[in-house]
């Protein structure tokens, strides 16, 4: 389930900020904003669904998957082909994604 919940989370963040993009950076038409508010209030809404003892913890753990679907954007929404480079930080990320998810807590 956690999966899940993060992998839709960065998708609706993402989706909520390119609205936000679209609008500054591509002339889009200030309407944008509207869906893209209410994108990042479902994110903001899918982060609670995560049972943490702590929010910093979840949102610690979710930065890796972010940058992970954020690169996966880059490719299939803009059409760049993410590099070595950029795979291999996401798969930095998704392992320290990981030890904070799944660490002991003493």
């Amino acid at each position: 389930m956690l999966p899940l919940i993060y992998a839709a989370a960065a998708a609706a963040e993402i989706l909520g900020c390119f609205a936000f993009w679209a609008w500054l950076r591509l002339g889009r038409t200030a309407w944008w904003v509207l869906p893209g508010m209410a994108s990042l209030a479902v994110f903001a809404w899918l982060l609670t669904r995560v049972d943490s003892d702590a929010a910093g913890r979840t949102f610690a753990a979710y930065g890796g998957v972010y940058i992970a679907a954020s690169l996966l954007w880059l490719w299939l929404a803009e059409g760049q082909r993410p590099g070595r480079w950029d795979l291999g930080g996401a798969a930095l990320s998704l392992a320290g994604a990981a030890i904070i998810v799944l660490g002991r807590r003493g």
